[in-house]
């Protein structure tokens, strides 16, 4: 039954269920954990990697923080499909910030 109304986000079930929503909210259960820390000195950023699957090559298990601009840097937690999505977003905006204001 759930299957008819798990493909949008917008469609409710006749419960009253956004099994989307829901569907996220349970990913975002799994997810690593990222935090940002202002100091008078200096920021640090950092991200928790977890390894979902232990035959999983360390090798490729991809980044959690990335550089948006000389000044910029965001850490993420999550999908790395969508990390790079949100990633190529804000490169984009930062240049477009640079290129109007200077």
């Amino acid at each position: 039954m759930a299957r008819r109304y798990d493909s949008k986000t917008t469609t409710f079930s006749p419960e009253g269920r956004l099994y989307q929503v829901e569907y996220a909210m349970e990913a975002i259960g799994h997810a690593g954990t990222c935090l940002g820390i202002v100091a008078a000195d200096g920021i640090v950023l950092a991200a928790e990697r977890r390894i979902t699957n232990k035959l999983l090559d360390d090798v490729f298990i991809s980044d959690k923080i990335y550089k948006i601009d000389e000044d910029l840097a965001v850490s993420v937690a999550g999908i790395t499909s969508d990390a790079n999505v949100l990633t190529a977003e804000l490169r984009a905006l930062a240049q477009r910030h640079r290129l109007q204001l200077g």
